[in-house]
């Protein structure tokens, strides 16, 4: 109670001072020079908090000044492990994610793979998945495997190109070539 009325006091002190324009000036003068002490001790203090400018300081006032940074360097270090402890929570909520929109993806290449097999099974009639490996009737570097939980891998490869007019003219080449070595072992005998 007594530092409310204490403040009203002042306060109107400082209103009725106001009103006259010589007492106006000194308020403002009075005013500066506190704000200008204010900073003074602020820059002071800044210093050795930086460790400039400890002349004159005896060992009590060290400790103490030592005990001021051990404290603020534990805030700074509370303040950098719960940012960090956000940022794990973070990464482990991505990474569940992640998971689980990867099992997503693998239940449903499994399934293609096993409509990919009917189709398959319809078309060629009941073959062993060996043989639709085989046969290349799998696009792109897609296999069957047995096993289930076992990792797809997926392996892209360039589209085979069949030129059918080199291919005849390899086939013809070679067909000749065995002609002839067929003919010079006959000639032989």
């Amino acid at each position: 109670m007594k530092s409310i009325i204490d403040r009203y006091t002042k306060a109107k002190e400082a209103h009725h001072q106001l009103l006259n324009p010589g007492s106006e000036i000194k308020f403002w003068q009075k005013e500066a020079a506190t704000l200008r002490q204010q900073l003074q001790d602020l820059q002071e203090n800044h210093r050795k908090l930086m460790g400039e400018e400890l002349y004159g300081l005896n060992v009590k006032d060290l400790q103490r000044l030592e005990n001021q940074l051990e404290m603020s360097l534990r805030g700074v270090r509370m303040k950098k492990e719960q940012i960090l402890t956000a940022e794990i929570q973070e990464l482990t909520r991505k990474g569940n994610l992640i998971h689980q929109q990867n099992v997503e993806l693998y239940k449903k290449v499994k399934n293609i793979e096993q409509e990919n097999m009917g189709l398959y099974r319809k078309a060629y009639g009941a073959k062993d998945h060996i043989a639709a490996n085989t046969t290349g009737f799998l696009p792109l570097g897609f296999t069957i495997s047995s096993q289930l939980q076992a990792p797809i891998q997926l392996q892209l490869s360039p589209p085979a190109v069949h030129d059918m007019g080199t291919q005849t003219r390899a086939n013809k080449s070679s067909l000749y070539a065995s002609k002839d070595v067929g003919m010079a072992h006959t000639r032989r005998d």
